[in-house]
């Protein structure tokens, strides 16, 4: 059916209605979202339209670009789809990009790239921009330029009681501090502006070694030592990846245990800092190299197909060696679960410095993620051991790595952070109609 309101034709599907199915199809393929209503979003007017519908009949509302990062399977309610949002316009003179609500990062690194200029996206070009910057931004240059959310101009938000509203620093600190840290927790942003970095090239690229052939342990406790030497802009993980035998993978992947160590740094120096990896042993490939910066993603060349997984994250205040070499032995080829991929990030550098938005836990050394396949169950089975071996050193949860397998909201933020959260929930959404993704309770 079509919904008309005073601007614009705004199509709304429900349940059984042609086209229903194709909008909600996301790149989350595990769990199904079967809201009662979607608002098909083509502009901030169908947005305000779709959220004064869901609160003058108290429904929950949640809003969905890609479906990269969704909390899980949701019945009832109405969903706002914002894929046909994907206006990108760059301001050299100020080094901003304007990016609507349905926008994904690969189109952000084409339009900036002329202009010598880059955002600070994600490893996967898919990835919706709005929805990684809420939730903070854990970038290919983090180390170099902090979080995405740290550099946020401004942000054009639909709040619960069906107002746009231009936020900034200045205008509105309270709801800015919260929007950039707290997800969807205070309505549907339909635009942000958000700083570019000069950046054209950098060096960068993956270190891959065959995991039988060398202890993955060992691997793992050389990088972490080598991380207390590099300078603040080199960003690197940790990852083991099983590949599957399939024919559609480069033949050395196939089968193999991979374990990797990739880099993405500015500084003209990259080959002599990692002159001491390459001496952990063979390389199965080495993909390290200068490189534009629109090549980025191919440094950790994330799948680019929809798919079922589940996954979480621990933010460690220090990266405990042993146990996480113990987590590599539960979760490897051998131990006889379902594919289980590891990645550990080296926080700190200029992730460490404080911003005036609520992300939390930036004292964190490292971030672990783990990431299944299969069924919800198999992977709890395969993560709650998992991540009970770093419990010691955990401070919390990441909200950008939190995939539908653990509880929604436990974790992804510090106690003084949650408090002020759920204060200005109150405030702002006192009915919680924005309940549909990671939910934050009003006091």
């Amino acid at each position: 059916m079509t919904f008309v309101d005073n601007t614009s034709d705004l199509l709304v599907l429900r349940p059984g209605d042609p086209g229903y199915d194709d909008e909600l199809a996301g790149f989350q393929t595990g769990f199904a979202q079967r809201p009662a209503v979607v608002f098909a979003a083509s502009s901030a007017d169908d947005v305000i339209a779709a959220v004064r519908y869901a609160g003058e009949r108290g429904l929950p509302i949640g809003v969905q670009a890609t479906g990269h990062g969704l909390p899980g399977g949701s019945e009832g309610g109405v969903l706002v789809t914002t894929k046909r949002m994907d206006r990108v316009t760059v301001d050299p003179g100020t080094r901003t990009v304007r990016v609507q609500a349905g926008v994904r990062w690969g189109q952000v690194v084409a339009a900036a790239e002329p202009y010598g200029l880059a955002p600070l996206n994600g490893s996967a070009p898919s990835v919706g921009a709005v929805s990684y910057t809420l939730s903070g931004g854990l970038g290919i240059l983090a180390r170099e330029f902090g979080y995405a959310a740290d550099h946020v101009r401004s942000l054009d938000i639909v709040t619960p009681d069906g107002r746009l509203r231009h936020v900034t620093r200045e205008s509105d600190p309270d709801l800015y501090w919260a929007l950039l840290g707290g997800g969807h927790n205070f309505g549907i942003v339909t635009e942000l502006e958000i700083g570019l970095v000069p950046v054209q090239t950098l060096y960068g690229g993956s270190l891959a070694f065959d995991g039988r052939e060398v202890d993955p342990a060992a691997v793992l406790r050389a990088y972490e030592e080598w991380t207390r030497t590099v300078p603040d802009g080199l960003t690197s993980s940790f990852s083991a990846v099983p590949y599957p035998d399939l024919p559609a993978l480069p033949p050395h992947l196939r089968g193999r245990y991979v374990v990797s160590v990739r880099i993405a740094y500015t500084g003209t120096d990259g080959g002599q800092l990692v002159a001491p990896l390459r001496e952990l042993g063979p390389a199965l490939a080495d993909s390290l190299r200068e490189m534009p910066y629109a090549e980025s993603h191919t440094i950790h060349s994330d799948p680019d197909f929809p798919h079922a997984y589940y996954g979480d994250s621990a933010v460690l205040g220090e990266l405990d060696v042993a146990a996480a070499g113990e987590l590599l032995g539960r979760v490897g080829p051998d131990a006889g679960g379902p594919m289980c991929v590891v990645q550990i990030n080296h926080l700190g550098g200029a992730l460490a410095q404080p911003a005036p938005n609520s992300v939390p836990y930036r004292e964190g050394r490292f971030l672990v993620r783990l990431l299944t396949v299969g069924d919800r169950e198999a992977a709890r089975a395969v993560l709650d051991p998992a991540f009970a071996l770093l419990a010691p050193v955990r401070l919390g949860r990441a909200l950008n790595f939190a995939f539908g397998a653990g509880d929604r909201t436990g974790g992804l933020y510090d106690a003084e952070t949650l408090k002020r959260l759920a204060e200005l929930k109150s405030r702002y959404d006192p009915a919680n109609l924005f309940r549909r993704n990671y939910s934050l309770s009003p006091c």
